[in-house]
């Protein structure tokens, strides 16, 4: 796939959308975008100050009213067009992804940007089923029912590692009931979210219901978090900067939606297909490069088959080819900065004190140096309690732990703050039921790792956060609740203001 048009040139008014219109940003501080896997500038712009953020959030409460006052079917309609016009800019979606990512273009062009499609298609669906209760006479001849109503302008906050898709989970569902966005993309990784932004535009979603604003966390994201006339904030990220956010939201008692971190246990238990196990181990550790919050990346595996499963895994990783992200033969594309492959080596570095680093453990020289590359990680004899078991790295590296009884995978499983994601693997259904019963998290996959759909949520327990992105639940939480109540006799009734206020006339 070859450069389909040049990110500068696109952007040159700005990396800020703010009204239908690109703009520069004005907080005197440029950032420039590069690509991981060369080194090479992608995009210099201008971070968006707090004066962007206020012009967003006054572009998003101004276009409010209309957005929200629309009918479903037109929200729905316009929703429609949006996914069309997604699917009809494909392959430049992919395109930047890769180039601002390093993500493989297999990757982008069969998930990331299918996905996102998909997402916004059923989210059009959703926005007929804005639907409230009837709940009839619970209270003598009065008749109440539940009205479900938009909140606002929602601010939201996007990670770096699925941008687009990012952008989607965090827009699609908050438009759809009717309320208007200011998105915070990360400033690593704009040009995806501008772009959607902009094809929400052309799909005839009006000025304002859909702003960008491009900054650094602590001045445009704290900013956007606190600011009074957001009524709403939704948060993806690490759960030290989730804590902040909720810190900050706080101070508005606005509505607080957070995906925070992922430590995801992969549970082999030994009736467990152990060829399925490992192929679903290495590609569960290694999407993304290991940059998602529910790769597999704690492996407890049962003690007849575990060292089978380390021999497996490592003969695996070793045929994984690193290489060109826009090579279509290509596994794995570099990190996403040369700063997190440092942050990626530290963590397996001081593994090397306490661990045995099996394969990997080190970037790769030749064609690939300048690119921040690392290579597929396995590292065994880690204690429970140790750094790589217990924190989130964000890379290729999978750590496999032996047990021994069912209970003990279990408490494992269940042994650290987070609860994002799990999956446990087994041919017996009640060890497996058992399984997805105990283990605390908001998603658990049996005899898979991976793979998610619109129509099903996504969100976490424990430190991992809370709220759903996808599905219906997410619509939900995008609406508050109205209770309205109809008194049904033909007279006013004074009988109960009697007994609260007295006989008066």
């Amino acid at each position: 796939m070859g450069n389909r048009f040049q990110v500068q040139d696109r952007f040159a008014a700005g990396a800020q959308y703010i009204g239908g219109q690109l703009r520069p940003g004005t907080s005197g501080h440029e950032y420039t975008v590069v690509n991981p896997a060369t080194g090479e500038n992608v995009l210099t712009y201008e971070l968006a100050g707090t004066a962007e953020v206020d012009a967003a959030v006054a572009a998003a409460r101004e276009a409010f009213p209309g957005w929200a006052g629309s009918t479903p079917g037109e929200r729905s309609d316009a929703m429609h067009r949006f996914a069309g016009v997604l699917a009809e800019q494909a392959e430049d979606f992919a395109y930047a992804e890769s180039l601002q990512c390093g993500k493989p273009i297999k990757l982008t062009t069969e998930f990331d940007v299918p996905g996102t499609v998909d997402n916004t298609a059923f989210f059009a669906g959703a926005a007929r089923h804005l639907q409230g209760q009837s709940a009839g006479e619970y209270s003598g001849d009065h008749t109440s029912y539940v009205r479900r109503e938009p909140i606002g302008v929602v601010g939201s906050i996007a990670p770096w590692n699925y941008p687009l898709q990012m952008a989607a989970w965090k827009v699609l569902p908050a438009v759809a009931a009717g309320n208007t966005v200011v998105l915070k993309p990360a400033e690593l990784t704009p040009v995806t979210s501008l772009m959607f932004a902009q094809a929400a535009q052309r799909a005839g979603i009006p000025d304002g219901v859909v702003n960008i604003v491009t900054g650094a966390g602590r001045d445009a994201g704290e900013h956007l978090v606190g600011h009074p006339d957001v009524a709403m904030t939704s948060f993806t990220g690490s759960t030290p900067v989730g804590k902040r956010v909720a810190e900050i939201a706080t101070s508005t008692v606005k509505r607080l939606h957070l995906e925070l971190g992922g430590k995801a246990p992969f549970v082999v238990f030994d009736d467990a297909d152990l060829d399925a196990a490992v192929h679903g181990a290495v590609a569960g550790s290694l999407i993304n490069s290991g940059q998602d919050c529910t790769a597999a990346t704690r492996a407890y595996v049962q003690r007849p088959l575990y060292d089978a499963f380390v021999s497996g895994v490592a003969d695996l990783m070793a045929t994984v080819r690193l290489g060109d992200p826009f090579d279509p033969a290509t596994d794995l594309g570099p990190l996403v900065s040369h700063a997190q492959r440092d942050r990626v080596t530290g963590f397996v570095d001081r593994a090397r004190a306490y661990a045995t680093v099996v394969t990997g453990g080190e970037a790769p020289g030749g064609d690939l140096k300048d690119g921040a590359y690392y290579r597929p990680t396995l590292i065994t004899g880690a204690a429970q309690h140790s750094e790589v078991v217990q924190s989130e790295i964000f890379g290729p590296v999978l750590v496999v732990l032996p047990f021994d009884s069912d209970d003990e995978g279990i408490r494992l499983a269940n042994d650290t703050p987070y609860g994002l994601a799990a999956s446990a693997w087994s041919r017996d259904v009640y060890r497996a039921n058992r399984a997805t019963r105990e283990i605390k998290a908001g998603c658990v996959w049996v005899n898979d790792h991976i793979p998610i759909i619109s129509e099903m949520p996504h969100g976490g327990y424990k430190a991992s956060g809370f709220g759903k992105d996808m599905s219906v639940y997410s619509f939900e939480e995008y609406t508050q609740v109205k209770h309205v109540m109809y008194d049904n006799t033909a007279v006013v009734r004074k009988d109960w203001h009697r007994t609260i206020f007295g006989d008066r006339p």
